[in-house]
């Protein structure tokens, strides 16, 4: 495969990354955000993998069997911790405004800048080399494939200068565009989730292949590999390798995971929503089992097939070429350029970040000349500072690839990366967990901790290419043989690795505890620990909890802030937080909770040391005893314990409120229903009354009337009693059915037998109106637990009403039962005028009539449905209608046959 293949392959997939990240740029503008996935956040957490795990993995396998696992093993059995410790790091960075890891222990021990220097110089010293070595990754790539010897060439027709300089511009396109360092860089995420993949699908494809393609799957090729002794060794930690190793390979991949800059940039930074933890934390351990899934058959597979003297880190390339799958291999290519540029993009600019926030812009605003020299274009400054140092550490990382990368494999100076960042766990985790942790702790451990890790792994580096004598490693310095760098103190039986982070650690933990016990705390430092130890508590009293006292003019911050947002903007923030904090902003000198807010505005974009710094140099800031400190904090606790008594209150207060005013409603109504009744119940008796009073009156002032005439006075008379006599009955009825003092007498009884004298007994008023009246008695026994008259008062006011609404001379009334389900149903369908629907409901209330006057009243009481349907609910069944204006109308009750 030609140079120009490769080149014009690779320039292509950055130009595929271009297109990504632009779009997912034009998408975050519209509202329509890519990052706020939990997928995506999980996806570019898998920056993890690198170039070291495409290829580098395979080739450790070759030498050391499953010990590479440990540096999966660690991540993935502490990824539920994440929970605790992320989402508690997450929390802090969003409360302080907080950029980059050296920001935060920065912040954390009283925003001291040297902390900041000191994270910063040693991330760039641990994370240089790593950058070369994914460079290298890159290199010998392309000298595998083009058959080239990969020896170092001119830089004019170097092939990784080119590359490098390409990620350089991407880098400086999509991770140093904007001051604010704590605004996301979606395009950024976007591309490097989907370079996750990529690589993944790549190192999967030629996994699959190999084990399936050139063998025949697993079983053979560890069937072969155990005939052979050499091989047979790395079934186990290979060679050489103790169960010690694997605990400080795995405890050093666990801390890498989440304090290397890069992962702290994506996990901690990048976060939108702290639940998509929730995700991340079984998709990412998922992600590695599966981009691991196919290293042994990998590994197996190059010695089995491939010249002894062919190199392992390239065995993913070398076996899809030896087949002649040239796309396979263009595949593995595209995968393994995607792991070493991601990391180099998300690296660089986790570091020109903090390049620029911890180092020169504290350097530059504690300068009063300098200072005064900042203007208008301050954030032009900050952000071409950045870019800059993006352009200085690629080029920094290619020259080192050069002269030095050369003599060390891919896994050696990715372990002397992650032993660097694990310098940064003492600070870091005492810091969220420990209140009493100090600031001379912090610089005396972290200090001691560097020159360890520089002592013990990184002098023995220099022996190789010649900058050391041989004699310092078999015999110390000055032949102190105490001091020999990977036998320190006498102690040769870990791995250089397991060695150097075993003191390192030990040492850097040690004078961190001390440091912290020995020398009292300022009361900024104490005010920082509160803070971030107790962030879950103050997270929303962050601003309020203000520990500042002294003076400082509201125009001194405006210009401040405008000298990095402009002017329009930082009047617009000032006024936002003036708005919603009810501060007054007549007096000349401002609150101290917009000093406060002021400050982490700036540390958002120049860093906390930074922000810090030019803050102080406007405001004459007074002493504050740590007393003071434990106060307003005890004070700010108190207030939000008081502001949370008095939500809780105000919402039961709120629901209390509704629950009366529900209440008084349904009063309300019960009061109107009450008062329609009597009036209904009155007229309705009236009536009766009136009639019965009038005839009586007539004859007992006529006594001469003809007796036909008084027959048939004396015949109304009874009609009307018996009228009355039946309303005051239904009312007494319903009254015993809804207080409960009404006693049913169930017993068996036969629904036919029920129905036929029902029948019987309206027949007379169906044939006065010349309506026919059908029922068919089924065959099946319908027997039902039942108080027989009740429910043959049910039937006649069905029947009574279907009478009373169906047209004479043409109306029809059809009674029907059926069996279904375990139930009876009887049915009473008439031909009458119908119901409208928006009533069919309400005609089964018992005041139905008297409080909807818009409705036609029909003749009677209207009590008589209600009083059906108490019924046969208290007989553990249901009563319905259907009916259609015009088209009849329906009853039909069920209820459950006998057992």
């Amino acid at each position: 495969m030609s140079n120009l293949t490769l080149l014009v392959s690779a320039l292509l997939y950055l130009s595929l990354l271009f297109w990504i990240a632009y779009r997912a740029e034009q998408r975050s503008r519209q509202g329509r955000s890519l990052v706020n996935n939990p997928y995506i956040y999980a996806l570019s957490l898998a920056v993890y993998c690198t170039a070291w795990t495409f290829y580098g993995s395979v080739g450790r396998a070759t030498s050391e069997g499953i010990q590479f696992l440990a540096v999966y093993v660690g991540p993935t059995i502490t990824a539920p911790l994440w929970w605790i410790v992320l989402r508690k790091t997450i929390r802090i960075c969003k409360a302080q405004r907080i950029t980059s890891i050296a920001d935060f222990v920065s912040a954390r021990y009283g925003k001291n800048r040297t902390l900041g220097v000191l994270v910063t110089v040693l991330s760039v010293m641990g994370i240089i080399p790593y950058i070369s070595i994914q460079l290298k990754a890159v290199s010998g790539s392309v000298a595998v494939l083009s058959g080239e010897a990969g020896g170092q060439t001119g830089l004019r027709h170097d092939q990784s200068l080119l590359i490098t300089l390409f990620l350089a511009v991407f880098t400086i396109l999509f991770g140093a565009r904007k001051l604010e360092a704590t605004e996301r860089h979606e395009g950024l995420v976007t591309a490097i989730a989907f370079e996750s993949l990529v690589k993944l699908v790549a190192f999967l494809s030629v996994g699959a292949f190999v084990t399936f393609g050139l063998f025949n799957g697993p079983g053979e090729i560890f069937e072969r590999a155990s005939q052979l002794p050499e091989l047979r060794e790395r079934f186990t930690q290979g060679p050489g390798y103790s169960s010690g190793d694997w605990f400080w390979y795995c405890l050093l991949s666990a801390v890498a995971v989440l304090f290397l800059p890069r992962q702290f940039q994506v996990a901690v930074v990048e976060n939108v929503n702290e639940a998509h933890l929730n995700k991340a934390m079984w998709l990412f351990p998922l992600y590695l089992f599966l981009i691991n899934l196919f290293v042994l058959p990998l590994a197996f597979g190059g010695k089995l097939l491939l010249a002894a003297g062919v190199n392992a880190d390239t065995y993913v390339l070398s076996l899809p070429l030896m087949a002649g799958q040239k796309g396979l291999v263009l595949l593995a290519y595209i995968g393994g350029f995607s792991a070493a540029t991601s990391m180099i993009i998300v690296e660089a600019t986790a570091l020109s970040v903090m390049i620029s926030n911890n180092v020169v812009m504290p350097l530059l605003v504690s300068l009063p000349g300098l200072q005064r020299w900042f203007g208008p274009g301050s954030s032009v400054f900050v952000i071409n500072t950045r870019r800059l140092a993006i352009m200085v550490l690629l080029l920094l990382a290619y020259f080192y690839y050069r002269e030095v990368a050369d003599y060390f494999s891919l896994v050696s100076v990715g372990m002397i990366s992650f032993a660097a960042v694990a310098q940064f766990a003492p600070a870091i985790i005492g810091g969220i967990y420990w209140k009493r942790g100090a600031q001379f702790g912090a610089i005396t451990g972290l200090v001691a901790g560097m020159l360890i890790w520089f002592y013990t792994l990184i002098v023995p580096t220099l022996v190789p290419v010649g900058f050391l004598p041989a004699s310092l490693m078999t015999e110390g310095p000055f032949g102190i043989w105490a001091l020999r760098p990977q036998a320190l103190f006498g102690l040769d039986s870990l791995s250089p690795i397991s060695h150097a982070v075993f003191w390192s650690l030990f040492i850097n933990t040690a004078l961190y505890v001390w440091g912290s016990l020995h020398r009292a705390q300022s009361s900024l430092d104490h005010n920082q620990a509160v803070l971030f130890v107790d962030v879950f508590r103050y997270r929303s009293a962050v601003e309020s909890s203000v520990v500042w006292k002294g003076k400082a003019l509201v125009t001194d911050l405006r210009a401040l802030l405008a000298r990095f947002f402009g002017d329009d903007r930082s009047n617009r923030l000032i006024e936002r937080y003036v708005r919603r904090n009810g501060l007054n902003v007549v007096q000349p000198y401002a609150d101290p909770r917009l000093v406060t807010y002021t400050e982490k505005l700036l540390a958002g974009a120049i860093g906390t040391a930074s922000a810090r710094i030019l803050v102080a140099s406007v405001a004459k800031e007074e002493p504050i005893s740590v007393e003071e400190v434990i106060r307003i904090l005890k004070n700010s606790q108190e207030l939000l314990a008081v502001n949370k008594e008095l939500k809780r209150k105000s919402a039961e207060l709120e629901q209390l409120t509704q629950q009366l005013s529900e209440a008084n409603e349904r009063l309300k109504r019960a009061d109107q229903q009450k008062d329609d009744f009597l009036s209904t119940v009155t007229h309705e008796i009236r009536t009766p009354i009136t009639s019965v009073r009038a005839l009586s009156e007539i004859l007992h002032d006529t006594p001469d009337m003809d007796l036909a005439t008084r027959q048939h006075f004396l015949e109304t008379i009874i009609k009307e009693s018996e009228r009355l006599t039946r309303l005051i009955n239904q009312v007494l009825d319903l009254e015993r059915i809804e207080s409960g003092r009404h006693k049913l007498v169930r017993e068996p009884v036969s629904l036919p037998e029920i129905i036929q004298d029902s029948v019987e007994a309206v027949a007379q008023l169906a044939a006065e109106k010349h309506i026919r009246l059908h029922y068919r008695p089924t065959d099946q026994p319908l027997t039902v637990e039942a108080d027989r008259d009740r429910m043959q008062q049910v039937l006649i006011n069905l029947l009574s009403n279907a009478i009373k609404f169906s047209p004479a001379e043409t109306g029809e009334i059809a009674v029907r039962t059926e069996l279904r389900n375990g139930h009876c149903l009887v049915s009473v369908a008439d031909n009458g005028q119908g119901i409208d629907p928006a009533y069919q409901k309400l005609i089964f209330e018992k005041f139905y009539q008297a409080h909807d006057k818009a409705v036609r009243k029909p003749k009677g009481s209207g009590l008589g449905l209600a009083i059906s349907k108490k019924i046969i609910e208290l007989h553990h069944g249901n009563l319905t209608v259907e009916s259609r204006p015009g088209q009849g109308s329906t009853f039909t009750f069920e209820l459950p046959v006998a057992e």
